[in-house]
């Protein structure tokens, strides 16, 4: 029996309309900033300044937060700062300054933290502490924040990057999202910035940029310094020109993200990049390399079934009317022959159609009334929602599912395991689009590798029309499916992530992995394209000795234990795996589910009998930023001599998420999806 081609498209419902003031002033209780309880009886500590600077360079970003909290109180209290991180990225750095010094933390296993940080805060010590809260959201506690005084800390986390159809994409996330009703019940956020605000890019890339873009953000300052190097920034407050008009305010308000877009030139060729951290020539090194294939994938045309799987929760209060506009200009951009379903979900399921409609004027027209007529009420079944959408699929014709949710399953089954057991009793392709920093990024990630799809985030700040068409192209053409990718000639070890499944039209291919000796490796990329196998070759020198980038190291350790934490959630519960998640935690100075960074005063470091291998670090990390911030953009592309790819990458050129800044428009999810026939 022949199973159907399905395509599952999860997205946020807020990325489905038009982008307006009302999604860029969120209530501070879903933004980040200083939690409080809800009827406190102090005045809340104040952020005085929230200043941002960024470098992105050799296909990772650094982003480092300086923070001035302000106790207004005549005593003293502790701060909680919440923050929300990008699901790739991995702290660094976390610092306060304790009379006029700055003292760096280190990393324990998480109880042994916790405990020390309360021992420390009882005993009137100065402390803080950086736990994982949830999903990518940390909380960051301070104590004491001395009364009508001021605290600063700095927060560092590194990702790395890769671009789409030749356009990179960085988000600092503020957006803390909404979907956790028993948080939000108890605490409340103050997210303004009192005095001064200023995020600052650097963007330095080995190949030429056109262009760099920040939606939804007017006052930005974008300047070229060469074609590799460019700056753009954004500033409110005391130093700000706009302050002298506006003294005595609040300057800015974190609750918005911030998007940075650049486009690379057109018309370059498909490359092998390779970045490497070796400092010692005998001992150990770690690489990043990144694959970006020519654009050799053919396009694919037919037409195909739709079914729509649509979240009814009460999380989708305020976004609902969104959810129903969005349907409706998908439906009236399907052709006459293709047919609908609109199947509904909250704590249970149901089907609004009566199995396929055709997508004719007067049956769109009726269902998009009967859509925008609904309620939104009840709790999150995405497992019941997703179960009825996939069980009357046509054994002889090509199917889309859409799933419109906010990310987060809450009632019945919700564990990935029953996710996984459904996607594989069908033929089941996944394309997830999540938006919100609080979403279960974790959960659908891998529902998507589970069945060969792709996933990409998408904020509220992000050029949305840009983002749909970039994912359209990659649902238009074929795809490389049961990729493989060998390195002979060399020692190379503990290759992440693994294993890589698939590779889409305008995607890149980041891998991390240790080497041991300098040499020639030979380098395959083969993968199945409609059922053929295909193959590209290169080969190139590993270096004996690289100082750097020794940030690679822990962008090798936290893809590491993404996927160690990923087959204990498979196994359950497994002492030796847990340990080996802390064991690599502790060693590269990494927040996780089961460490915390923690903050004692100096002398308390050697009294409590702490290793301080994260300053060590820190150092070395710090040494190689200043010693790279002077140079010009580095080109690490190292197919030169024997290419890998024949054809140039591809690009959307003047319709993609650069090309179209002005453009603001309700557009439905997905443009020109068509039959896609992946036979094996």
């Amino acid at each position: 029996m022949k199973l159907n081609n399905v395509r599952i498209f999860i997205q946020s419902i807020a990325s489905l309309g038009l982008l307006s003031l009302f999604f860029l002033n969120l209530s501070s209780a879903s933004a980040t900033g200083v939690i409080t309880p809800i009827n406190s009886n102090h005045s809340p500590i104040s952020i005085k300044s929230h200043n941002v600077t960024v470098t992105v360079e050799n296909g990772f970003a650094t982003t480092k937060i300086d923070q001035v909290f302000h106790n207004p109180n005549t005593n003293d209290l502790t701060a909680m700062y919440q923050f929300p991180l990008p699901k790739d990225a991995v702290s660094a750095e976390f610092t306060m300054w304790l009379d006029g010094n700055p003292v760096t933390a280190e990393v324990l296993e998480k109880e042994k933290a916790r405990q020390i940080y309360e021992d420390e805060k009882k005993a009137g010590n100065q402390t803080g502490l950086t736990e994982k809260n949830r999903q990518q959201t940390f909380d960051i506690s301070v104590s004491p924040v001395l009364a009508q005084q001021d605290l600063r800390i700095r927060f560092v986390y590194l990702q790395a990057l890769s671009l789409d159809h030749g356009v990179g994409r960085y988000v600092y996330p503020l957006e803390n999202g909404g979907t956790d009703t028993q948080q939000t019940a108890f605490w409340t956020a103050n997210s303004v910035v009192e005095e001064s605000f200023s995020f600052n890019i650097e963007v330095k890339s080995g190949y030429p940029v056109e262009a760099v873009r920040l939606p939804q953000q007017t006052s930005a300052l974008v300047t070229q310094l060469d074609p590799n190097h460019w700056t753009a920034s954004i500033s409110t407050g005391v130093n700000s020109e706009e302050e002298q008009s506006i003294q005595n305010s609040n300057v800015a308000t974190l609750d918005e993200d911030i998007v940075v877009y650049w486009r690379l030139e057109q018309g370059l060729p498909g490359s092998v990049d390779l970045v490497t951290y070796k400092p010692d020539v005998n001992g150990r090194g770690t690489f990043m390399m990144t694959l970006t294939p020519g654009d050799d994938l053919g396009n694919i045309q037919e037409g195909i079934d739709w079914t729509f799987v649509l979240d009814i929760s009460g999380s989708m209060q305020g976004m609902y009317s969104t959810l129903a506009q969005g349907v409706s200009q998908a439906l009236s951009k399907f052709q006459i022959e293709d047919r609908f379903r609109i199947v509904l979900f909250n704590n249970t399921s149901s089907e609004l159609t009566s199995g396929y409609e055709y997508a004719t004027p007067e049956n769109v027209t009726e269902y998009v009334q009967r859509v925008k007529s609904i309620q939104p009420r009840g709790g999150t079944n995405l497992y019941k929602g997703l179960q009825n959408g996939i069980k009357s699929l046509g054994a002889d014709r090509t199917s889309g599912i859409i799933l419109v949710t906010d990310g987060e399953a809450n009632v019945g089954k919700t564990e990935f395991v029953h996710f996984k057991t459904l996607l594989e009793q069908s033929d089941v392709r996944l394309f997830s689009f999540v938006m919100g920093n609080n979403a279960n990024n974790q959960l659908i990630d891998r529902m998507t590798r589970i069945s060969n799809g792709f996933s990409q985030s998408v904020s509220n700040s992000d050029d949305i029309v840009g983002q749909i068409l970039m994912a359209a192209s990659k649902i238009t053409h074929e795809a490389y499916h049961d990729v493989e990718l060998n390195i002979d000639g060399i020692n190379v070890t503990e290759i992440t992530p693994e294993p890589i499944q698939s590779l889409y039209r305008g995607q890149q291919l980041v891998i991390f992995g240790h080497y041991w000796e300098e040499g020639t490796a030979s380098i395959s990329l083969s993968g199945k394209v409609s059922g053929e196998r295909k193959e590209y070759l290169t080969e190139f020198e590993f270096p004996a000795q690289t100082n750097l980038n020794p940030e690679l190291e822990r962008l090798w350790a936290f893809s590491k234990i993404k996927q160690m934490s990923e087959d204990l959630e498979t196994l359950g519960q497994d002492e030796d795996l847990q340990q080996a998640i802390i064991g690599l935690a502790i060693e590269y100075g990494l927040v996780t589910d089961y460490t915390s960074m923690l903050i004692v005063e100096e002398q308390r470091f050697d009294e409590l009998d702490i290793d301080r291998s994260n300053q060590e670090r820190l150092e070395a990390e710090h040494e190689a930023q200043a010693n790279r911030q002077p140079q010009a953009a580095s080109n690490n592309r190292v197919d030169q001599q024997k290419p890998m790819f024949n054809n140039s990458r591809s690009g959307l050129g003047g319709t993609g998420a650069i090309g179209i800044w002005g453009l603001v428009s309700m557009l439905l999810l997905l443009i020109g999806v068509r039959r896609y026939n992946n036979s094996n």
